[in-house]
């Protein structure tokens, strides 16, 4: 009787063992599979919104300002499709868009009411909640590294001014001359703004800002935005861009949020950090959520946009200006370039 059991029991080992032993490996080697051929990305960039409509822009802005974007989202794409991260992608591509003087961001910043060029910036990795920002730098190219700098080599969240630029040569990033900022189209606004007492809306048609969203092949989102703030602002004025929850937002839990537009409406609602809580704690997609909050946005008397993504690839624009220069990326071939409303 014993030797019975005992051959029953061999029977169910090797009956139960054949399969696994005849492939080996073959569960985890599907997931493998399953990993590698998951390579799904996208990226959206946007570089300010505004009163652009067709005919008030001129040929050669219009054509200037999409090969700028277009450009940005060949840069962030070329790291996605090599397998880079989320926030390689996002700084790659902000980085294009500051070294354009077509964008208020970088090069071609807007001047304060004292003709300087005061650079702010934000990014933060969804995957870990980090962040970094600054605001008021004066030398530094690309003011997105500075902000990843205080990110991944500090203890901060925000450093601002004079402690931002040294910070920035302490840890060896391109510095240049406040000059390379300047634009003589800019200087014209902002002589223009004093002598007809315009506000900055006027002379420049747009909030100026830069940005951009990534959700790379391990599903980890990225959000960058940049900017030289307002023409002609004074007094140290500090908008929405550098500031976490307001013009910037990622979290891999619900999305990535960049958002553009006037400042102050959108730290007043918080209008990154509420869209992404929306689709965290309410289970919106990404287009539900922003419509709802750039609604409530212009209720309160704000006008501006948003580019937002979910950690499924998902994305989409929201805006309640006549235009807003903006393009998207990805790993389906998808790729859109656009300025109006009706496109």
């Amino acid at each position: 009787m014993r030797a019975f059991f005992s051959s029953i029991w061999l029977l169910l080992i090797l009956s139960v063992g054949a399969p696994l032993a005849a492939h080996p490996g073959t569960h985890t080697h599907d997931l493998k599979d399953k990993k590698v051929a998951d390579k799904s990305w996208t990226l959206v960039i946007h570089g300010g919104a505004g009163s652009m409509t067709r005919g008030k822009l001129a040929p050669e802005q219009d054509s200037a300002a999409r090969a700028g974007l277009a450009k940005a989202l060949e840069e962030g794409s070329a790291v996605l499709e090599k397998g880079g991260s989320a926030m390689d992608a996002v700084s790659a591509a902000i980085m294009v868009l500051e070294d354009d003087e077509h964008f208020n961001a970088g090069r071609g910043a807007v001047f304060t009411y004292k003709g300087v060029n005061e650079l702010d910036a934000s990014i933060m990795d969804g995957k870990t909640l980090g962040a970094g920002a600054v605001t008021g730098a004066r030398y530094t190219k690309n003011p997105i590294l500075l902000a990843r700098a205080v990110m991944e080599k500090s203890p901060h969240v925000m450093l601002s001014n004079e402690g931002a630029d040294e910070f920035s040569r302490e840890q060896g990033l391109e510095q240049v001359n406040p000059d390379y900022f300047a634009t003589p189209e800019r200087w014209r606004q902002l002589e223009e703004l004093k002598a007809k007492k315009l506000g900055w809306y006027d002379v420049d048609l747009k909030y100026g800002t830069v940005g951009a969203v990534a959700v790379d092949s391990e599903g980890n989102v990225a959000a960058g935005t940049s900017t030289g703030g307002l023409t002609g602002k004074r007094w140290g004025r500090i908008g929405d861009s550098p500031v976490i929850g307001a013009g910037n937002y990622a979290d891999n839990r619900a999305c990535g949020v960049s958002a553009t537009g006037a400042g102050e409406f959108f730290i007043r609602l918080g209008v990154a950090h509420e869209i992404c809580a929306r689709m965290r704690m309410l289970g919106e997609d990404a287009k539900t959520a922003s419509d709802h909050v750039i609604k409530e946005l212009g209720l309160l008397g704000g006008t501006g946009g948003v580019i937002v993504t979910a950690p499924d690839g998902t994305a989409t624009f929201a805006f309640n200006t006549p235009g807003m220069y903006r393009g998207k990326a990805t790993s389906k071939g998808e790729k859109v370039v656009a300025i109006y409303g009706d496109e």
